[in-house]
């Protein structure tokens, strides 16, 4: 009878997540000018306690139950929320695999040299500038990060944490704006794939380090390092064979083949976790990995509309129940909410636009790309829940970067078309 009655509430809950998540987004993209994505962000949170909570809080508690017993954090995660999370983590895995294939390093190359130095500014900055805020208001602070977190780690967290940027949205704004393959487009691309890649190197190395014993943290960057150098190399030539033949002629990809990739994807994505990284890290790197062209284009074809219509939106709710805002009790909560907001926008605007400036670029460009790279969305909860997990921060440090992530994406596709307007000034010889 229990495993009915939790069958029941969890086919409850998807039709729930569902349409909330299309009226929600519908909301959005008609009155907003808002993405899916962005707004699913918001629904998450619309589901959690800060809301749904709020308003009607049994109801909320009987369709997301948090804790095994009512109210008693030390009874462990409920079934449903340990379903919820399993749901979650596949939809991680599948998004990043699919963001590994939606790279395209030879668009990167097109425009590496200006790509790079505008992304070394929009990670420094703000890296600086969280590390900076960490050792002001964070540091020796038990309600914001997790105990027995050194220094060094935790201000390194929080910087990776400030430098993200949402690789997914960026990509989205440029190609309705019509840049994608343009100068400006191309740059902003390989600006947003190198930050990130630098943000989850980052925050490899701080998991590695959070784990207190120091052969766990040499295992995992060096297996970390020589998964790479093997994904890379071997696996991506022997995944090229699936391509297409010496005729051009494009192969059908096969059930078997298909099935196949899934079991790499995942095989992937348990060495990285059991290394002491996280799955994420494995989903990605054999994304990239795998060949672009007829074989990704049938792999998205069979994955990303049901990874991106069901799976990512567990990943947002599951968000929204951690991100609990009546945890910011007094107002040096809040203080510190508007102090990380401030240094975020400021770290990756500023950094971003004298970058591109200095790259030959015009003031309309540098601006907009200074925008873009503020939107941080769903890579920037990906590392939030990952810290949440290994208890490397609280719920309430977890919602304030929440309220920052929003707040900072949500701001990134109106003020762009802005921007943009009709076009930009040619481009600089």
């Amino acid at each position: 009878m229990a495993d009915l009655d939790l069958m029941l509430r969890f086919m409850l809950q998807v039709l729930v997540i569902l349409v909330a998540c299309r009226i929600v987004g519908w909301f959005g993209q008609k009155y907003l000018g808002q993405a899916q994505v962005t707004m699913e962000m918001l629904t998450g949170v619309l589901l959690g306690p800060s809301v749904f909570g709020a308003l009607a809080p049994k109801v909320q508690q009987s369709l997301f139950p948090i804790f095994a017993v009512p109210g008693d954090p030390l009874s462990g995660r409920s079934p449903s929320m340990s379903i919820l999370y399993v749901v979650a983590q596949i939809g991680l895995i599948l998004c990043m695999f699919i963001i590994g294939m939606e790279l395209d390093l030879n668009l990167i190359r097109t425009r590496l040299k200006a790509a790079i130095s505008v992304s070394a500014a929009g990670i420094l900055f703000p890296f600086l500038l969280g590390g900076g805020v960490y050792f002001m208001l964070l540091a020796n602070r038990t309600d914001m990060i997790g105990p027995n977190i050194p220094h060094p780690v935790a201000a390194t967290y929080v910087g990776a944490a400030m430098c993200i940027t949402a690789f997914p949205v960026l990509a989205r704004l440029i190609y309705e704006a019509g840049m994608m393959g343009t100068p400006v487009g191309s740059m902003a691309i390989g600006s947003g794939a190198v930050g990130d890649v630098v943000a989850w190197i980052l925050l490899a190395f701080v998991l590695a380090a959070s784990k207190g014993n120091p052969m766990i943290a040499i295992w995992a960057i060096v297996g970390g390092i020589a998964f790479v150098a093997v994904t890379l190399s071997f696996i991506k030539r022997l995944l090229a064979t699936l391509e297409k033949d010496e005729k051009g002629d494009s192969k059908e990809l096969s059930q078997s083949t298909f099935s196949s990739i899934l079991v790499l994807l995942f095989l992937c994505a348990w060495f990285t976790d059991s290394i002491g990284l996280h799955a994420v890290f494995g989903a990605f790197i054999i994304g990239v990995a795998m060949p672009k062209g007829e074989v990704s284009r049938q792999i998205l074809a069979r994955i990303e509309p049901l990874t991106v219509t069901l799976f990512v939106p567990f990943f947002f709710v599951f968000s929204g129940l951690n991100t609990r805002i009546g945890s910011l009790t007094n107002g040096e909560h809040w203080l510190i909410a508007l102090v990380i907001l401030i240094a975020a926008i400021s770290g990756k605007l500023v950094g971003c636009y004298y970058a591109a400036r200095a790259s030959g670029q015009p003031h309309r460009q540098s601006l907009a790309l200074g925008v873009l790279m503020n939107a941080r969305g769903l890579m920037e909860l990906i590392i939030l829940n990952i810290g949440l997990q290994q208890k490397i921060i609280t719920v309430p440090f977890f919602t304030i970067m929440v309220i920052m992530a929003l707040v900072t994406t949500f701001m990134a596709a109106p003020l762009f078309r802005k921007i943009h307007g009709n076009g930009f000034d040619p481009e600089p010889v």
